[in-house]
């Protein structure tokens, strides 16, 4: 595990993001670990964020244009995200995000941001629960004369769906694109076993992930 992978790690379980227990899932599973972005609520965490999503892009050396954001926690992600990539790596990247909404005034549509027009457009998201969200763009993207690069995510719960393959897998195998994260469950299960507060975990992290891992 990477420096900036243990930092982002860090960060979640200080603001709660990450948290280790016993916590009842939309699945019905019960997992001994949770992870809510939905928790990075600040400034300061949309600072890390972004340097987190940045520095895993650039070490993936997916080659994308544009970078896009799925409303609504897309929104903000992409925005810092390409903050971060102009800040700290010197590359200017444009970024577009959609409306739930089609807007029947003003500039119209349901695009906002960059041009996609014969543009490589990299997704951008919290986690991919089902790859809803991802379906649900795919066409927008499309429409507007972009190919879809690939897609990076915060979190890899490494775990299956309804099926023998992951959401994450699903994505990458029907849709033929690539799915980066910033970590994954590998890496919670490493951090976990090198801290003396959360060895405690373990265990049950690696029976959830022996049960309904991929």
């Amino acid at each position: 595990m990477l420096d900036y992978q243990k930092d982002f790690i860090n960060f979640a379980l200080s603001q709660e993001v990450l948290r280790f227990g016993e916590f009842t899932l939309k699945s019905g599973r019960t997992s001994p670990y949770f992870f809510n972005a939905g928790l990075f609520n600040s400034g300061e965490a949309l600072v890390q964020l972004g340097k987190s999503y940045a520095e895993t892009i650039i070490r993936s050396e997916i080659e994308f244009d544009v970078l896009f954001g799925p409303a609504y926690k897309g929104i903000p992600l992409g925005s810092a995200t390409a903050a971060m990539l102009a800040e700290h790596h010197k590359k200017p990247t444009p970024f577009a995000f959609n409306r739930k909404e089609v807007k029947a005034h003003g500039e119209g549509g349901q695009l906002v941001g960059a041009s996609m027009q014969g543009k490589r457009v990299l997704i951008i998201d919290d986690v991919i629960t089902a790859g809803t969200a991802i379906r649900e763009v795919l066409p927008l993207i499309e429409e507007a004369g972009g190919v879809v690069a690939g897609v990076v995510i915060a979190l890899n719960r490494q775990e299956r769906g309804q099926g023998d393959r992951s959401a994450i897998q699903e994505v990458e195998q029907d849709l033929g694109i690539p799915v980066i994260n910033i970590i994954a469950l590998a890496d919670v299960l490493e951090f976990a076993s090198n801290q003396p507060e959360l060895t405690q975990h373990v265990d049950a992290i690696k029976a959830y992930h022996q049960a309904y891992g991929v």
